[in-house]
């Protein structure tokens, strides 16, 4: 067999780098809401049918063709209320907060693309639309990237840095990115708890993984039924990762979804979370640019930390 082995089963290891988070950190702790309401599939966007994912609704009864109205109600609340709620958490909570802003769901609500850049949060960009990359081709694939950027860019002032596709992305969607030219990194891997360098193309980009485990995602899939129990499983891990700290700090992200978290119950949960996690001096809590911008500074390309 003469052809490489696609994938990398080792990564750091058990030695992983020390990251030099500033402030001698134990852990980087990265909140991420993902903002998707307007750029899901639907049949006013000419998809045939309407999404359900993420919804209260876990399958739609309405005829495939049809609008369902309910659904697009359940994303609407995302936008018109659920964002809203989890910006002024965020602001009592005086934290920052990264944006996986869907190009043409912020273009849709100018008013919510301008208070996430009144604010300071970052915006990583998570698509031109809420749909799966990797039932696209490479050549619809590249102007959906192309389009993403320019239109970030009119709507927030400036172009994004970072990447991430809806779930997985395609064979091509790293290279992709690497050939526009302009991200510092993606976050398309849930695979490690540091950031990590690839070669694509002779040249080094980052990754700066993600996770659907602490995410609220899981109440989407049926997996937890109330706030309390995402925050126990939230902070049953940053527990741990604040103790292993002590000797190998990491990183953490933690997930939202607007028309999720963003109801009442939920939302107290994500309050009382918030609250815990700032009660720690020895805590990196920053937005996702900030672990990219001082990774590639601290363990640029090619370095002990940057293989």
């Amino acid at each position: 067999m003469t052809e490489t082995y696609p994938r990398d089963l080792v990564g750091y290891g058990g030695q992983p780098p020390d990251p030099r988070w500033p402030g001698g950190a134990r852990l980087a702790l990265n909140f991420v809401l993902n903002y998707e309401e307007g750029s899901e599939y639907s049949v006013p966007d000419g998809d045939g049918f309407s999404e359900v994912t993420l919804t209260e609704s876990l399958a739609s009864t309405v005829p495939r063709g049809e609008r369902d109205l309910a659904a697009e109600s359940m994303f609407e609340y995302g936008s018109r209320v659920g964002f809203w709620r989890v910006m002024r958490l965020f602001e009592e909570h005086g934290l920052p907060l990264t944006v996986f802003g869907c190009a043409l769901a912020l273009e849709r609500n100018p008013a919510a693309a301008r208070a996430i850049v009144a604010a300071g949060h970052d915006v990583c960009c998570h698509g031109w639309r809420w749909i799966e990359h990797y039932k696209l081709s490479e050549a619809e694939e590249r102007d959906h990237i192309a389009r993403a950027v320019a239109s970030l860019q009119e709507a927030i002032g400036e172009r994004p840095l970072g990447w991430y596709c809806r779930t997985a992305p395609s064979v091509n969607t790293r290279r992709l990115l690497v050939e526009e030219g302009g991200f510092l990194y993606d976050s398309d891997a849930y695979n490690d708890e540091l950031p990590y360098w690839v070669t694509v193309d002779g040249q080094g980009h980052l990754v700066v993984p993600y996770t659907l485990t602490n995410n609220d995602a899981k109440f989407g899939r049926g997996l937890i039924g109330t706030g309390a129990e995402f925050h126990d499983h939230v902070t049953d891990a940053f527990d741990l990762l604040h103790a292993e700290g002590a000797a190998q700090p990491k990183m953490m992200s933690v997930g939202l979804h607007a028309r999720v978290i963003g109801h009442p119950a939920r939302a107290a949960a994500l309050d009382r979370l918030l609250d815990y996690v700032a009660g720690f001096d020895d805590v990196w809590i920053c937005r996702r640019i900030e672990i990219a911008r001082h990774w590639a500074t601290a363990h640029p390309y090619g370095s002990a930390g940057g293989a």
